[in-house]
C-alpha cells in the first residue's frame, strides 16, 4: 500500500515537472533523492504503516510527534548547538515516550515501540541530512524522493511475499486516492518545500497538529479508544516538542 502510494505519486509529479520543463535530475541528485526517499517514505512512513496493523493511529501519531526532538539531536551533527531549553524539551519528550510505553497501548509491545521510535528517528535524520545532499530543484525533488522511496517499498513488499488483494473495496480505493493526492502530492511536497526554506525543526511544527487529528480521526472513523495514560503522554510529549521548537537556534560555528 505504501509503496503503491508513493510510486504513483512520484510518477505523476515527475511527469508533470518534466512536461513543465524541469531537467532530469543528475546522477548525484538521484543519489541524494534516493537516500532521502529511503529514509523518509520507505523507512519513516513505511514502518509506521507496518506498525499500524496492530497499533492505533493515535498512538502511532503520538510516537511520530517526537520528530522535532530527534531533529534537534541530529542537527547537532552539522551546525546546530543544542541549547539548554532544547535539552529540557528532549528530556520531557522522552519522558512522554516512557509514559506511552508504560501505561498506554504499547505496554509490553517492545517491537512496535522500537519500530515507531525507528520511524521517527529515520524520518528526522533524513529531513536534516537532506539539506546537505545534492537534490533536484523545485518540485522535482519530492517527485524523485517519492518515486525512489516507493520503489524501495515495493521491493520490500515483494521480498516479504505480499500479494495484491483479490478484492479492494471502494472505501479502500478512496483512502488510497486521498493518500496519493493529499498525503503525498500535496503534503509531502509542502513538507519538502519547508525543509528547503526554513529550519528542519520549524518544518516539523506540524507534529503539534498530527496527534490531535489522529486522536479525533481514530475515534471517529475507527472506533479507537484513547486511555488516560495516552492523553497524559500526549500532553507531556507536546510540552517537550514545544520547548524544542521555541528554543532560539544556536550554531556550533558561533
Amino acid at each position: 500500500m505504501a509503496g503503491f502510494r508513493f510510486t504513483v505519486a512520484g510518477i505523476i509529479l515527475y511527469v508533470i515537472m518534466r512536461y513543465l520543463g524541469s531537467p532530469n535530475p543528475t546522477r548525484q541528485q538521484w543519489l541524494g533523492a534516493t537516500i532521502v526517499g529511503i529514509l523518509l517514505p520507505a523507512f519513516g512512513n513505511g514502518t509506521v504503516c507496518y506498525v499500524q496493523q496492530t497499533v492505533s493511529s493515535s498512538v502511532a501519531a503520538l510516537s511520530i510527534a517526537t520528530a522535532p526532538i530527534w531533529m534537534a539531536i541530529f542537527s547537532s551533527i552539522w551546525d546546530h548547538k543544542i541549547t539548554a531549553k532544547e535539552w529540557l524539551g528532549i528530556a520531557v519528550g522522552f519522558a512522554g515516550i516512557v509514559l506511552l510505553n508504560l501505561g498506554g497501548i504499547l505496554q509490553g509491545d517492545a517491537i512496535s515501540a522500537l519500530l515507531l521510535i525507528f520511524a521517527a528517528a529515520t524520518w528526522s535524520f533524513g529531513s536534516v541530512w537532506g539539506k546537505y545532499l545534492a537534490m533536484p530543484s523545485g518540485l522535482m525533488a519530492p517527485a524523485a524522493q517519492m518515486l525512489t522511496g516507493g520503489i524501495a517499498l515495493l521491493v520490500m513488499s515483494l521480498l516479504q511475499g505480499e500479494t495484491w488483494p483479490q478484492q479492494i473495496s471502494d472505501k479502500s480505493w478512496g483512502a488510497m486516492l486521498f493518500l496519493i493526492v493529499l498525503g503525498s502530492l500535496v503534503a509531502y511536497s509542502a513538507y519538502q518545500y519547508l525543509l528547503r526554506t526554513v529550519r528542519p525543526l520549524v518544518a516539523s511544527s506540524n507534529t503539534f497538529v498530527n496527534p490531535i487529528v489522529a486522536f479525533a480521526a481514530g475515534i471517529w472513523f475507527a472506533n479507537e479508544h484513547v486511555t488516560r495514560a495516552e492523553l497524559v503522554a500526549l500532553t507531556v510529549i507536546l510540552v517537550g516538542v514545544f520547548l524544542v521548537l521555541s528554543a532560539e537556534p544556536k550554531s556550533n560555528k558561533t
